[in-house]
């Protein structure tokens, strides 16, 4: 998950908006979660080189010997 966050908002059809939210709740998710997958999802079809990717996790370096 991402460290830092940003605010996005959007305008929508009050009775959309029930709706979707009543829909995130039968899936046991919340609407931002939904959004977050949705534009990470659009941006990887729309441009898999653009789509920013998780850093592969660091491996910890050999342990040094002493003489």
């Amino acid at each position: 998950m991402e460290l830092k966050t940003a605010r996005l908002t959007i305008l929508i059809d009050p009775e959309k908006k029930l709706a979707f939210e009543a829909l995130c709740r039968t899936q046991d998710m919340t609407p931002s979660q939904v959004v977050r997958r949705l534009i990470r999802e659009f941006m990887e079809q729309q441009a898999p080189a653009a789509a920013p990717r998780r850093p592969a996790p660091r491996k910890a370096a050999p342990a040094r010997r002493s003489r």
